[in-house]
């Protein structure tokens, strides 16, 4: 199948979607070859099942969720989801724009596998799903404090963890940097480097 014809296959079957659930759909294009769909996020749940069981979609297969943190915005995330039809050879990505407090409902009834997902969702970004079975953190330790992939998120983080020999346990501490930030040089030595470097005076001192 050409571009233009793949292209054409999209928005057909955005106009299909758009038109059998325009209580779900906010807005769609296609974008680099790819359909995206913003979707109402009350309605992602009921939304996921239509595109799973409608003949023209298919998309049976939940392929991963994410998010995108956009500080600034009203609506500070976009919980992303992307889907596969192994019968009509199609992928579509869905984004749901929420803010901090809201919350997304779990399409876990519809895809088993997003439990795993939506937890590292909730542990990476703080997002939280109503009617997950089990959301708790999953890539993050115990008593960990924050989100890291929040923008705002210090890139030392909070605290940090360390084997006690003493104690014979694992300790969590505040972070301190051990050393200070360096100044490296990425001059190449071979290329216009006016110093000598650690051990040259030796072979100026043995030449003849």
């Amino acid at each position: 199948m050409t571009a233009e014809a793949q292209t054409a296959a999209l928005e057909e079957l955005g106009a299909h979607i758009e038109s059998r659930r325009p209580d779900c759909v906010l807005s769609w294009s296609v974008t680099r070859g790819e359909l995206c769909v913003c979707v109402a996020p009350a309605r992602i749940a009921g939304f996921t099942e239509f595109l799973k069981q409608d003949s023209s979609c298919g998309f049976s297969t939940l392929v991963d969720i994410t998010a995108v943190d956009w500080p600034e915005r009203p609506k500070r995330f976009d919980v992303v989801y992307h889907l596969l039809s192994m019968y009509q050879n199609h992928r579509i990505r869905l984004r749901a724009p929420v803010d901090e407090e809201e919350l997304v409902p779990s399409i876990t009834p519809v895809h088993p596998s997003a439990g795993w997902f939506e937890r590292e969702v909730f542990d990476m970004f703080g997002i939280l799903f109503s009617g997950h079975p089990d959301l708790r953190r999953i890539l993050t330790d115990y008593g960990f404090r924050g989100h890291p992939l929040r923008k705002d998120f210090p890139t030392t983080g909070y605290t940090e963890v360390r084997y006690d020999e003493a104690a014979k346990r694992v300790v969590y501490e505040p972070v301190k940097l051990v050393q200070e930030y360096r100044q490296f040089d990425f001059m190449s030595p071979w290329e216009g480097a006016h110093y000598v470097l650690p051990g040259d005076e030796k072979s100026e001192e043995s030449a003849p």
